[in-house]
């Protein structure tokens, strides 16, 4: 990389980059957890049980996904999930 003038750090200039593909990366991600809750709550919402546990078990990848990546917590993955569960487990009844 050519010199820079002095107040510029390579460094920092990288930390820049870095900062802006991972926050493109992890909109992405919970844009896609969004869409598939939406889905489930769709779902449910018709009383269609086997569409709701197919969407189910995507929303519940795409949160593990997330949770692997650092890009939710764990915890808050396994919150979401249990309450898409519960929601989905009230229509079986």
């Amino acid at each position: 990389m050519a010199k820079l003038k002095t107040g510029r750090h390579t460094s920092a200039l990288k930390e820049v980059r870095k900062a802006e593909k991972r926050t493109e990366r992890n909109s992405s991600i919970k844009s896609k957890i969004k869409t598939s809750i939406k889905r489930v709550e769709e779902a449910v919402k018709k009383g269609d049980i086997k569409v709701a546990l197919e969407q189910l078990a995507a929303a519940f990848s795409e949160w593990d996904k997330a949770a692997k990546k650092n890009v939710v917590h764990f915890k808050a993955a396994s919150n979401q999930k249990a309450r898409l569960s519960k929601l989905v487990s009230k229509i079986k009844k």
